[in-house]
């Protein structure tokens, strides 16, 4: 695995919009709305779970395996949050949430209900999805974490938030409410 570059430098507040995606500042618009504060961590592309690691380092923090799922009827999906240090079994999620062959959902949902692309999944992608196509889903072990690591929307940063303002603000602004599990 080759090394990513990382900006050295912790962010609380949002960045210049200059290069940045509109769906990336409109994040930070949601956060400013909602008072909740943040560390933002500027870096190249993670491509995976496994090029966090240094970006989790540096925020001190564990960044959430966030996957986007579907059942076989393509008609129910899922944004599952679990630790990155943890193996996803599909069986182990069917049980806990009554849906029968999961499989990974196709891209093409993913940007549309979430407006967002393969390696940027992220619980801030729900504020995308006002028809409510996508459930979420979340490990209880990533809310016994006092932070909650995850990227706005695109996988050039990062961002660490306090468990306690996602579910309590993030969450009931955005109209989702999660389904916790224990994988």
């Amino acid at each position: 695995m080759s090394e990513i570059y990382i900006d050295p430098h912790l962010y609380t507040t949002r960045p210049e919009p200059n290069g940045r995606l509109p769906k990336e500042m409109a994040v930070y618009d949601l956060l400013e709305q909602l008072q909740i504060p943040y560390i933002r961590l500027d870096h190249e592309v993670t491509p995976s779970i496994e090029a966090c690691h240094d970006v989790d380092a540096q925020l001190g923090i564990e960044i959430c395996k966030n996957l986007f799922l579907c059942n076989s009827g393509k008609n129910k999906f899922y944004l599952l949050m679990m630790p990155g240090t943890k193996q996803f079994k599909t069986k182990d999620l069917t049980k806990q949430i009554n849906s029968s062959r999961l499989s990974f959902a196709p891209p093409e949902f993913m940007e549309k209900f979430l407006n967002i692309t393969p390696g940027s999944v992220s619980i801030l992608g729900l504020m995308n999805d006002r028809e409510h196509q996508v459930q979420l889903v979340i490990d209880e072990d990533v809310v016994k974490q006092e932070y909650i690591g995850c990227h706005p929307c695109i996988n050039t940063s990062s961002l660490k938030l306090k468990a306690s303002d996602v579910l309590e603000k993030l969450l009931p602004a955005i109209e989702h409410k999660p389904i916790f599990v224990h994988l």
